[in-house]
C-alpha cells in the first residue's frame, strides 16, 4: 500500500524526541521479520508507547499499523494521520469489523501492533491479557513478537501530569523472539505463554534501566516506587 502519510509524520516524531533529549535503547531489531505479516504484541504503560514503538521498528524497514480505539480516529487532527497511515480503528461496539480489517492486513504482509492489555495499566506491570493477539496469529499464521516499552510513562500517562520538558529520560523498546501459534492451538494456553514471556521481558528491562526506581511515581510498586498497586 502506499504510505504519503507515514515519511512525514515519522520525520516530526523523531523531531520531537530530539526536543524531549530520549535517550533511546532498542533491542531485538533482529527478531522483526524483514518481510510477511507479524504482530507486535506491546504492553502499555504510556500515550507515546505506539509512536516509540513505531521508532523502534523502523530501522527493521518496517512500518508498523497499530490497532487503535474509534476515539482517536474520530479526531478532527489525528483521525485522517491514523487512515493516512494506514493504523486500523477499533470499534468496541463493533470488534469484528476490526479483526477481519486486521486479518487481512497480516495476509497481506503487514506488521500489526497490538496493546493485548486493552488499555494503559496505571500500576505499570502487565494487566490480563485479551485473546486478540493470539487470534489474529492462529488465524493468518503468522509470529507474536513479544514487546516491551519502559521509561514512556515518565513522559505522559493516565492519570499522571503530562510533562514534556527535556529531561533525556531513558527509554528502552525490547523486541523478544517469536511465538508461533498455528490453528490447533489452545488460545487460553498462548494467552498464558505471551503474557509470561512479556513478564520475564519487562521484569529483565527494569532490571537493566539506568534510572532508579526507589520512590518513584512512575515505578511500580513491586520495585518500591508509588504507582497504584495492580488490580489483577
Amino acid at each position: 500500500m502506499a504510505d504519503l502519510v507515514y515519511p512525514p509524520v515519522i520525520v516530526a516524531i523523531k523531531a520531537f524526541w530530539r526536543y524531549l533529549g530520549l535517550q533511546f535503547d532498542f533491542q531485538g531489531e533482529e527478531n522483526i521479520p524483514r518481510d510477511g505479516g507479524s504482530i507486535l504484541a506491546i504492553n502499555h504503560i504510556g500515550y507515546l508507547d505506539f509512536a516509540l514503538t513505531g521508532t523502534a521498528a523502523l530501522p527493521a524497514g518496517r512500518y508498523v499499523r497499530f490497532m487503535a480505539k474509534k476515539e482517536i480516529f474520530d479526531n478532527k487532527l489525528a483521525g485522517p494521520l491514523m487512515r493516512g497511515m494506514h493504523h486500523i480503528c477499533v470499534d468496541r461496539s463493533n470488534g469484528s469489523a476490526s479483526f477481519v480489517t486486521a486479518l487481512r492486513a497480516l495476509r497481506a504482509g503487514e506488521i500489526i501492533g497490538i496493546f493485548p492489555e486493552g488499555t494503559i495499566s496505571v500500576s505499570f506491570e502487565i494487566k490480563e491479557l485479551k485473546s486478540g493477539a493470539v487470534r489474529l496469529a492462529m488465524g493468518a499464521g503468522v509470529p507474536v513478537i513479544p514487546t516491551i516499552v519502559w521509561g514512556s510513562q515518565r513522559i505522559w500517562t493516565k492519570k499522571v501530569k503530562r510533562d514534556l520538558r527535556r529531561k533525556n529520560v531513558p527509554i528502552t523498546v525490547a523486541f523478544g523472539e517469536p511465538l508461533y501459534f498455528d490453528k490447533k492451538s489452545d488460545v487460553e494456553a498462548g494467552e498464558k505463554l505471551l503474557r509470561e514471556t512479556m513478564l520475564a521481558m519487562l521484569h529483565e528491562v527494569q532490571e537493566k534501566y539506568p534510572d532508579s526506581h526507589e520512590g518513584q511515581r512512575w515505578a511500580p510498586a513491586r520495585l518500591g516506587g508509588t504507582a497504584p498497586a495492580p488490580l489483577n
